[in-house]
């Protein structure tokens, strides 16, 4: 697929609202217009004094075009009306209608709360998002939800906050699905005990910074990776910084991954108990076994249910389950099954992920259309299982590359929500980031301006180039003092 770029700057904008149309298509952006002997499937957008027109051709069909007038709005508004053009025009072509309308961002919930707080009622908002921006009734809904959720999370956080984000970029393998920069223990093993020292080096620094500045610890996540692919003592090691450099006693929230049942003992949790933390994610990704396997998780099913006992037994009363929507091999039954089994456990949260789609590209356009079915579907359930359950949206996020670009939605029992999980993805306040690809993201408290600073990706980087670690660190200083 190619999209022709004809006498405006919306390419971006209209590759991304495409790609929706073709998953695990190579969309292509060109400027001018398609030459007379073109093979292909294409988009052309086209503005000239004042008109907007849009072409499409898929197939074997026949072009078909829509024309608009020139909105006001400047950049924005000649976006969104080329962007219904395409929608409409892809849409009839290929049978497809993405949810979330012309949405292509990451945050949609951040858009509707802004016209939430503007004062727009429900009749204005359907307006704005369904009418204009033709998002579905169901992700309306589910928006709404979890914007007013957000908005009384966020109320919470002042100028002064900043959640702690920790690095453990190891996993007992690496799943296929996988993302994240992480490691095979099999692969890094011997690199552990030196991350470790230099990990504890970089807390104690940023500490120090965070003192200095007088900023006050809101949350702590230890995600990765697998935090838990550490021994009982290097977590151990690992949370007595924490503890030695911050206060950790003004923390809402504590959260460590432990991600993969496989790595989650006794030990473990009780060092992560007693090292201060409070909520842990036990994650099965799906209860079919079949389908554990196909994605290179060496665990059961059976092994995520012992692992959630565990976390009970030791006393977690704050623990979240993951689960993904379109994992290969797996289907709407096998699906819902794994919903159901995961609820029935009671967990305090569930977080609903829609599979990033990198396997699309073996499948023709027909068999990708109909997964889209399948995946809305399945995430749909989810959705009607956990309000069942007593449990309410409280974050969303999209990832690119999720056919349709559908949602990924965290669920909590009121009062249990995982707030390190607002913050970062509201952009609310300061995230102060320690570890091997961890991106730390600060929020000026006086402007809102937002800077990140980016450690080495990579845990042999972080290790031969620590120096320049902890240099680039000074950042957070100067941002706040500028």
């Amino acid at each position: 697929m190619t999209v022709f770029i004809d006498g405006h700057a919306c390419g971006y904008e209209l590759q991304r609202l495409t790609q929706m149309f073709f998953p695990g298509e190579k969309v292509a952006v060109e400027q001018g217009a398609p030459p007379e002997d073109f093979a292909g499937n294409f988009l052309h957008a086209r503005y000239r004094e004042g008109l907007l027109e849009a072409v499409s051709r898929l197939g074997d069909g026949s072009p078909r075009a829509l024309r608009a007038e020139a909105p006001a709005g400047g950049t924005s508004g000649l976006e969104h009306r080329f962007g219904v053009l395409a929608y409409t025009l892809l849409s009839e072509g290929t049978g497809v209608r993405p949810p979330w309308g012309v949405l292509t961002g990451i945050r949609p919930v951040k858009l509707f709360a802004a016209r939430m707080e503007e004062g727009m009622d429900e009749a204005a908002l359907r307006c704005h998002f369904m009418d204009e921006r033709l998002v579905s009734g169901e992700k309306f809904s589910l928006a709404v939800e979890t914007a007013a959720v957000e908005r009384e999370l966020l109320s919470r956080s002042t100028p002064d906050s900043f959640s702690l984000y920790v690095s453990v970029p190891f996993c007992p393998t690496r799943c296929a699905y996988c993302s994240f920069v992480s490691h095979s223990v099999e692969q890094a093993a011997k690199l552990i005990p030196d991350y470790v020292d230099r990990l504890c080096g970089e807390l104690a620094a940023t500490g120090e910074i965070a003192r200095e500045l007088g900023l006050r610890l809101r949350t702590v996540y230890f995600g990765g990776g697998t935090p838990t692919t550490l021994t009982a003592d290097q977590l151990s090691r690992v949370m007595d910084a924490v503890a030695a450099h911050f206060d950790v006693a003004s923390a809402w929230e504590y959260t460590v991954e432990a991600g993969r049942p496989d790595t989650v003992t006794e030990d473990k949790l009780r060092a992560i108990k007693a090292g201060g933390g409070r909520r842990v994610s036990i994650n099965p990704q799906t209860l079919s076994d079949g389908v554990l396997a196909e994605i290179g998780r060496r665990h059961t099913s059976a092994r995520f249910f012992e692992a959630f006992e565990l976390a009970r037994k030791v006393g977690f009363d704050c623990i979240n389950a993951d689960l993904i929507a379109g994992l290969p091999t797996d289907t709407p039954e096998g699906f819902r099954a794994s919903v159901d089994g995961v609820l029935a456990l009671a967990p305090e949260n569930v977080t609903v992920h829609t599979l990033t789609v990198k396997r699309a590209s073996r499948l023709s356009f027909g068999e990708a259309r109909a997964e889209l079915a399948l995946v809305d579907g399945m995430v749909g359930y989810a959705r009607r299982a956990a309000a069942a359950a007593g449990q309410r949206p409280y974050y969303l996020y999209r990832q690119n590359g999720t056919l349709a670009n559908l949602e990924n939605v965290g669920y909590s029992l009121p009062g249990r929500e995982g707030l390190y999980n607002v913050y970062i993805m509201d952009e609310t306040h300061t995230i102060l980031a320690v570890g091997a690809g961890a991106s730390t993201k600060l929020r000026h408290p006086v402007t809102g301006e937002i800077e990140r600073v980016y450690n080495y990706k990579y845990p042999y980087e972080y290790l031969s180039r620590f120096d320049e670690v902890l240099r680039r660190k000074k950042r957070v200083r100067e941002f706040y003092l500028e």
